[in-house]
C-alpha cells in the first residue's frame, strides 16, 4: 500500500473551502507546482493520443483544477485528461468528428451530476476490481500500441489490432543508412523514454518531485533542437481563448442518434469508475477527510458539462497527477486549483514554448504511461487472495477491450463477475447490525457479502467513528466474493495505518486474513 502522510487539521480539508495557515500554504503552493509540472505534458499528450489538439487537453486541465478543484468530494484529489478516456474520445474523433465530442460531454456531464444528486456513488465503488484493472490493463495496451506509431511521426491505426500488427513493420522500416524524419523521431522518442525512466531511478532525494516525465520531454525537446531535426511538433494557437469552441446546434442534433447517447452514457460510466478507483487510492494516502463520493461525481459532472460547453476533452480524477500531490505534501484543496492557474497562466503567457515539443516526446510519455496501466502485479494479487475467477475476470476485460471496444470489455467483465454469485443464489441477503459495547463499535454481518450489497456495507463502515475501537463480528457472513473482500481489506489498512483499532471475530475464510494483515 502507499505510504500514508499525516493529514492537516481537518477544518482545513473539509469539503467547504477554508482559509489555510501560512505552513499549510506553503505546502499547498509547492504540491501545485510539482503536480503543475506532471499535468502539463500529459494534458497534452492524452489530448493528442485521443486525436485532438493539445490545447483541448489544456483547457481540461484548467477546468479540472480550477473549477472542480474547488468543488470535488475529495480535496487531494487532481482531475484533468486522462489515459483511461483516450481510446473511446480517439474513436469517437475519428467516427463522428471533433464537433461531436461537445455535445457528447454535456450529457455525460448531465448523466454524471444526476447520478451524484440520487446518491449512486457508492454503486461505482460496487464494480469488480478484476473489471477495473482489466478496463485500465486494455486501455494501457491499446495507448501503448497506438502511441508506439506516434514514436515515428505517424498516426494510429483505426483499431488496436491494426497498430499491434503494424509495429514490426515500422520498427523494421528503420534505415540507419538513409535518415529521415522516421527516424529522427524514432530516435528523440527513445530519448525521451530513457531520460524519464532513467531520472526516476536514479534522482537525488533532493530533487524528488521534479517528474520524470517532465525530464523526459525536456531532453526530447533539448535534443531536437540541439540537433536541429525535422519532426513534428506540437501545434497550439496563440491564444488559449481561440481554442475554446462551443458545440453548434448541428452538432447538438447528432444527439439524435441513439449511437451518439450510447457514446455519452459509456463516457459517464467509465469517467465516474475511473474518478471513485482514483479517489480510493487517494484515500489510502492520507489521513485526511475521506471522499464523499456522491461530491465527488458531481463535481466531476460539472466538469464535464464545462468541457462540453468549452470543446474541450473529457476528465476524471486521475491517480498520476493525484499521487503527486498528496507526495508532495498538499495539505487542502487549494493545491488541485493553483495547479489549473499555472496550466492557464503558462499557455496564456508561453505558448511559443509548447510549439517547440516534438510530438514524438509526448508519444513516448504516453508510451510509458499506457505500459505501466498493464499491471500484472494486481492480476498475481487477485489469483493470490482470491483464486482463478478474478483473474480470468480481468483477462477476459482485458483482452475484449483490445479485440472489440473498451464498453464491450467492461460488460464482459460485468458479465462474468454474476458467476460469483451463482453459488449463492439461494442466500444473496446480508444484514448488518450496528451498537456501541463499552467504548466498542460493533458491526455484525449476517448473510452473503457480494458486490449487490457491498454499497450497504460500504456506507455502514465509512460512517464508523474515527476515534473509536471497532469490533466486526462475522459469525454468521456465510461467504464473501472478491469485490467485497477487496473494499474491506482497504478499508482494515487505512484504519490500521492511521492507528485505530479494529478486529474482527468468528471469521472464515477470506475475511479471516484480515486479522493478520497489518500493511
Amino acid at each position: 500500500m502507499a505510504s500514508v502522510v499525516p493529514a492537516a487539521d481537518p477544518a482545513l480539508t473539509r469539503p467547504g473551502i477554508s482559509v489555510p495557515s501560512f505552513s499549510l500554504l506553503g505546502r499547498d503552493l509547492t504540491a501545485s507546482i510539482v503536480v503543475f509540472l506532471v499535468a502539463m505534458p500529459l494534458c497534452m499528450g492524452i489530448a493528442i493520443a485521443s486525436g485532438a489538439p493539445a490545447e483541448k487537453g489544456l483547457i481540461t486541465g484548467i477546468i479540472g483544477g480550477i473549477i472542480v478543484g474547488a468543488l470535488a468530494g475529495s480535496p487531494l484529489q487532481v482531475s484533468g485528461p486522462a489515459a483511461g478516456l483516450a481510446v473511446i474520445v480517439y474513436e469517437l474523433v475519428r467516427d463522428q468528428g471533433l464537433a461531436a465530442l461537445g455535445p457528447i460531454l454535456v450529457v455525460a456531464g448531465a448523466v454524471q451530476v444526476v447520478a451524484g444528486v440520487f446518491r449512486l456513488g457508492g454503486w461505482f465503488k460496487a464494480i469488480s476490481p478484476a473489471v477495473v484493472h482489466g478496463m485500465l490493463a486494455g486501455i494501457g495496451v491499446l495507448i501503448v500500441v497506438g502511441q508506439f506509431h506516434v514514436l515515428f511521426d505517424h498516426r494510429p491505426l483505426p483499431s488496436g489490432l491494426q497498430n499491434l500488427a503494424a509495429m514490426p513493420g515500422r520498427l523494421f522500416g528503420l534505415s540507419p543508412s538513409n535518415l529521415q524524419a522516421t527516424e529522427f523521431a524514432f530516435a528523440i522518442g527513445v530519448v525521451t523514454i530513457a531520460a524519464m525512466i532513467g531520472w526516476e531511478k536514479v534522482r537525488p532525494a533532493s530533487l524528488r518531485l521534479l517528474p520524470g516525465a517532465l525530464v523526459g520531454v525536456l531532453a526530447g525537446t533539448i535534443v531536437s533542437l540541439l540537433f536541429g531535426l525535422e519532426v513534428a511538433r506540437v501545434q497550439v494557437p496563440d491564444s488559449i481563448v481561440a481554442a475554446i469552441t462551443p458545440p453548434s446546434g448541428e452538432g447538438f442534433a447528432r444527439l439524435l442518434d441513439l449511437s451518439v447517447i450510447g457514446a455519452a452514457v459509456a463516457i459517464a460510466f467509465i469517467a465516474s469508475a475511473e474518478t471513485l478507483l482514483s479517489a480510493a487510492a487517494v484515500d489510502k494516502m492520507h489521513n485526511g477527510v475521506r471522499t464523499d463520493y456522491n461530491k465527488e461525481l458531481r463535481a466531476q459532472g460539472i466538469g464535464n458539462l464545462l468541457c462540453g460547453f468549452a470543446g474541450a476533452l473529457p476528465m476524471t480524477g486521475v491517480i498520476v497527477r493525484s499521487s503527486a500531490n498528496v507526495q508532495a505534501g498538499a495539505a487542502t484543496r487549494l493545491s488541485a486549483m493553483l495547479h489549473g492557474v499555472w496550466i492557464l497562466g503558462f499557455v496564456a503567457a508561453l505558448p511559443f514554448v509548447l510549439k517547440l515539443i516534438p510530438m514524438a516526446a509526448l508519444g513516448a510519455i504516453l508510451v510509458v504511461t499506457g505500459f505501466r496501466l498493464v499491471s500484472v502485479k494486481h492480476a498475481t494479487h487477485l489469483f493470490r487472495d482470491y483464486g482463478v475467477l478474478p483473474v480470468l475476470i480481468w483477462a477476459a476485460t482485458l483482452v475484449t477491450v483490445v479485440s472489440t471496444d473498451l464498453l464491450t470489455g467492461v460488460l464482459v467483465g460485468i458479465g462474468l463477475t454474476m458467476l460469483e454469485l451463482i453459488p449463492n443464489l439461494h442466500r444473496l441477503r446480508l444484514r448488518v447490525y450496528e451498537g456501541q459495547e463499552a467504548d466498542t463499535h460493533a458491526i455484525t454481518l449476517d448473510g452473503t457479502a457480494t458486490f449487490v450489497t457491498l454499497p450497504k456495507l460500504s456506507e455502514t463502515l465509512d460512517r464508523v467513528p474515527t476515534d473509536t475501537p471497532v469490533r466486526i463480528d462475522a459469525t454468521r457472513l456465510n461467504a464473501v466474493d472478491h469485490t467485497s473482500a477487496e473494499m474491506l481489506r482497504d478499508w482494515f489498512q487505512r484504519r490500521r495505518a492511521s492507528g485505530q483499532s479494529v478486529q474482527v471475530t468468528g471469521a472464515r475464510g477470506r475475511i479471516a486474513t484480515l486479522n493478520d494483515d497489518q500493511h
